[in-house]
């Protein structure tokens, strides 16, 4: 038998929304707005930005329009989904193309530019057509999120201009007549060490004061980037995100002319969606029980351990249509693709469940449909349901 992570303490009783049709997505908006509260009471004057690419589903973004300050997007099409809200808009992203900088630009969209050439072209494009484009830079710093998932800063990269080339680039759009909207730094994602978050938070305020001081402009607003991590797998604790805004806060007050901003997604939304699958077929190879499910990899590529992970661990899980007290036993759970990477949860101990039972699996709000194969061999695509309260 094999550990599995926690069930996030918001679904403790397990009394779920259960989709009558499976697989399905649902998402509980009660739980994202009790996140978005607690971000507010911890980082008192700090807007709060979504970043789109955690989840894109339309319903939830309309719910979260009033909730936020902006919205973050990784493309244009996630910038078309969210410009209707009227909430500021940033575009982020290496490899953007002309006629993407060219909708942007025409649409107030604001871009977080990825390097010089990028900065040319946008400038281009806006004498063009007669637009004063919204320009950010998008800092590749000097040193890195420790013990994160992905580590976004601290070495050569795609994203962002190096740090000790950002004045010059700022000084060149002002000089050009664009609108400086100011720095976006971000250096890694899916943390859970709310002391590192506060490091890397430190180096940024630093970083950012020394390039104002060396492009001789005060930046109207800085995007921190984000962070918080959501405990996925065995041992992990959520972020102590009230320790971090105790510590950010006060250093903030030395910029009287600056706007500060953390772009959140997974933490968000991560574990306010569950991901139902049910059992197909039940069978036992050499010795090996197999829950054979109507929805896997090609629904929820992260929970197979497919998206990025190194040593493969389960997520949370639970048979959710069991009996009160039914007898437990081992099994591994897999989907109905044929790879034998599509495998849900791996040896773990559930309660003896039957075809036509229920599975949920947890953590299944952040990057889950959109960050998974769903056309791989040809499965329908599953339901995307937003409940507001869990019931």
């Amino acid at each position: 038998m094999k550990p599995m992570g926690a069930i996030p303490r918001d679904f403790d009783d397990l009394a779920l929304a259960i989709p009558d049709a499976t697989p399905a997505f649902v998402y509980h908006t009660s739980i994202v707005a009790d996140r978005i509260a607690r971000f507010r009471a911890a980082f008192p004057g700090i807007d709060l930005h979504y970043a789109v690419k955690a989840n894109p589903f339309g319903a939830l973004l309309e719910a979260l329009a009033p909730l936020v300050d902006g919205f973050d997007a990784a493309s244009i099409g996630e910038a078309g989904r969210v410009s209707m809200y009227g909430k500021p808009v940033s575009f982020a992203g290496p490899g953007k193309t002309n006629g993407e900088l060219a909708m942007a630009i025409g649409s107030g969209i604001t871009i977080n530019l990825e390097s010089e050439g990028e900065a040319d072209r946008a400038l281009a494009f806006a004498g063009q057509i007669g637009e004063t484009p919204r320009l950010a830079v998008r800092v590749n710093p000097e040193f890195e999120l420790r013990g994160s998932g992905m580590r976004m800063g601290g070495r050569a990269s795609p994203f962002g201009v190096d740090a000790d080339r950002v004045p010059a680039l700022v000084k060149r759009l002002i000089v050009a007549g664009a609108d400086w909207q100011g720095f976006h730094v971000f250096a890694g994602s899916q943390a859970l060490d709310a002391q590192a978050i506060i490091d890397s938070q430190a180096h940024t305020i630093d970083l950012v004061a020394r390039l104002s001081d060396e492009a001789g402009a005060a930046p109207p607003l800085v995007n921190l980037g984000g962070g918080f991590g959501i405990p996925y797998f065995p041992g992990e604790a959520p972020v102590d995100v009230e320790a971090i805004g105790a510590a950010l806060v006060p250093r903030l007050a030395s910029f009287p002319d600056t706007r500060f901003a953390i772009e959140l997604g997974r933490w968000l939304v991560g574990e306010a969606g569950v991901y139902f699958t049910r059992v197909v077929d039940r069978k036992v190879s050499r010795g090996e029980t197999f829950l054979v499910c109507d929805g896997g990899l090609n629904h929820q590529l992260a929970a197979t351990g497919n998206l990025g992970t190194v040593v493969r661990r389960n997520y949370p899980l639970a048979v959710v249509t069991a009996a009160s007290g039914a007898p437990a036993e081992t099994v591994t759970v897999v989907g109905p693709l044929c790879t034998p990477l599509d495998r849900l949860a791996d040896q773990v101990e559930l309660p003896v469940a039957q075809p036509g039972d229920v599975i949920a699996v947890f953590m299944a709000g952040a990057y889950g449909l959109t960050a998974s194969p769903w056309e791989f061999l040809g499965h329908a695509r599953p339901a995307e349901l937003l409940v507001g309260a869990i019931a």
